[in-house]
């Protein structure tokens, strides 16, 4: 961890000059370059994580709306690898988005440059692997979008600006948690949890081992600081809180949210935030910020807790005593099911445009296509254990579906994905949904499994209108919000319980819909939206296919 630390230390020198280019084709708008090295560097004293240019997390790409980002990605990797911007919608770009079904991976020793304009988005999001379970070993780095001088922000300007990264961590690497899956073993409880990539702080002389490199936050005190987290993990819901300090949430994955104090609150895999914290306490000493693991069994909670230190420059001490509380019963859905429903759109104030969040009146359109997802348990299926969605575990073909359109090559994809449930065998299959250009769509998931998921659409953000226990029926739209439902692109479903969202297809392309548990994710747990444009003769609502586009599958012949 120490040789991470360090190389986090030296995270500009690592990082290709940034330069301010005028971008002729897109009236102005600046160019950002970057050039990365992903490759496996020490995580303590036996374990590999996968980092880039040295560091985890890898450098941030801080930004403002409509800047156009050009990543430079070499893989010094032994395997393939793809890199997905998780958030960042790629409006007409399907081709940068960094999916099995978007983009041949990029093999080992190979290099592939990423180019994307972060389009009418502002928020807190992150870049993450998308390939073999590979995020389980780190890769991840922030994506700050900073809104334009010319749109306020719904707050005053914070003093400081604060990125924390939250993931559980198992002692095997992520090709035996592949193997552990492919043989059809659940991976089991992590073993710890780390916050930017180290330990915990030792609140603890019985649990936590002496010499634990672990994250300071160091901060002046009277100031406020934004918090931006997120959940990177493999399958483990965090409590976040920190000792002695509220929590003003303020935005949620690119939608500024109605600002409410938390102690604390329930982050899920895949999800992110941005919080207003005050350095209001006095300094006698450091404070705790923690990270525990939520629905875990009583046995494994002491050894996932992730704790950092909060230090203010006049501190005269270290932390001390216990950590702050979490919620009263670890497996307590209605809290979080209840905090969650609390999240509510600032429809006040402006996002990345000068209108009104809130001038888009999601609640008045008239849906066009409705979906109910439903997962179980893995399950066998021809001999291995898959997980589902409507009873079809995605089988990945070795031709990307973005490809397979373009080229018109065939038996690659089907688009008769079913709109609920099917009282049928579950098999393997690559269907997909065919979603209607500029449609509406009503997308219920409803988790009959045992955990909580998370889901994550790419290429959009829906709006999060109803979360309940028991099975959705279409009396459950009586529950509905139809004015202040959260905008953002990962939502949790609980166990035994159902999530609505509703979602306006206006970005062309073929979009994952996945669950954000690496396990799940990983046997088979997504499906695909393929958006068309059926008056698009001219290709104008997808750009062209990119020059250096990696040919896979049936089309390997055209690989330069």
């Amino acid at each position: 961890m120490d040789s991470i630390r360090r190389r986090r230390r030296s995270a500009g020198a690592l990082l290709f000059l940034l330069l301010l280019l005028p971008a002729p084709a897109l009236a102005g708008d600046p160019y950002a370059y970057y050039e990365w090295e992903v490759s496996y560097v020490p995580l303590g004293v036996k374990q590999e994580a996968i980092g880039i240019n040295g560091q985890l997390p890898g450098p941030a790409l801080n930004v403002t709306t409509n800047w156009n980002l050009v990543v430079n990605v070499r893989n010094g990797l032994d395997e393939p690898l793809l890199l997905t911007w998780h958030g960042v919608q790629q409006r007409k770009s399907p081709w940068q988005d960094g999916v099995a079904g978007t983009n041949c991976a990029i093999p080992p020793g190979w290099n592939w440059t990423y180019q994307f304009q972060v389009k009418d988005q502002v928020g807190s999001f992150f870049y993450a692997p998308s390939t073999a379970l590979h995020r389980a070993a780190g890769g991840y780095g922030a994506i700050t979008i900073n809104n334009r001088d010319v749109i306020p922000l719904p707050f005053p300007l914070p003093d400081g600006d604060i990125t924390l990264f939250l993931a559980d961590w198992y002692a095997r690497d992520h090709r035996a948690l592949r193997r552990a899956l492919d043989a059809g073993e659940p991976l089991g409880p992590p073993d710890g949890v780390l916050i930017n990539g180290l330990g915990p702080y030792r609140y603890n002389d019985t649990l936590v081992s002496p010499g634990v490199t672990y994250e300071r936050i160091n901060v002046d005190p009277g100031r406020t600081y934004r918090l931006r987290v997120h959940n990177v993990g493999v399958a483990t819901s965090f409590n976040f809180r920190i000792q002695g300090h509220n929590l003003l949430l303020v935005e949620a994955e690119g939608s500024y949210t109605s600002q409410q104090n938390y102690t604390n609150l329930d982050i899920h895999v895949g999800q992110s935030y941005s919080f207003l914290v005050t350095m209001d306490q006095n300094a006698t000493s450091d404070y705790y910020v923690v990270a525990s693991a939520r629905f875990v069994d009583a046995a494994a909670a002491d050894k996932l807790t992730g704790v950092a230190i909060l230090h203010y420059s006049n501190s005269q001490g270290p932390a001390s005593g216990p950590l702050p509380d979490a919620p009263d019963d670890r497996y307590d859905t209605a809290f979080s099911i209840n905090q969650a429903r609390s999240i509510r759109w600032n429809v006040t104030a402006s996002g990345a445009r000068p209108n009104p969040q809130g001038s888009f009146h999601y609640g008045d359109i008239t849906v066009t296509d409705v979906y109910l997802l439903q997962s179980r348990p893995p399950e066998l299926i021809d001999g291995q254990m898959r997980a589902t969605l409507n009873g079809i575990s995605y089988i990945a073909p070795s031709t990307p579906l973005m490809l397979a359109q373009l080229f018109n090559v065939p038996g690659v994809y089907k688009l008769d994905f079913p709109n609920r449930p099917m009282n049928r065998v579950p098999k393997l299959d690559t269907s997909i949904i065919n979603g209607t250009y500029k449609g509406f769509m009503e997308i219920i998931f409803q988790n009959n499994a045992t955990a909580v998921q998370s889901y994550h659409l790419d290429g959009y953000a829906f709006f999060v209108v109803g979360m309940d226990y028991g099975l959705w029926t279409e009396n459950s739209r009586g529950t509905y919000n139809k004015w202040d439902g959260v905008a953002r692109s990962t939502i949790q479903v609980f166990p035994g319980a159902w999530t609505a969202v509703l979602v306006f297809l206006d970005n062309a392309g073929i979009w994952n819909l996945r669950v954000e548990n690496l396990d799940a994710w990983y046997l088979g747990q997504e499906v695909y939206i393929s958006v068309v444009n059926p008056e698009d003769s001219s290709n104008k609502t997808v750009l062209p296919l990119p020059d250096n586009a990696i040919f896979c599958g049936a089309l390997s012949s055209l690989q330069k």
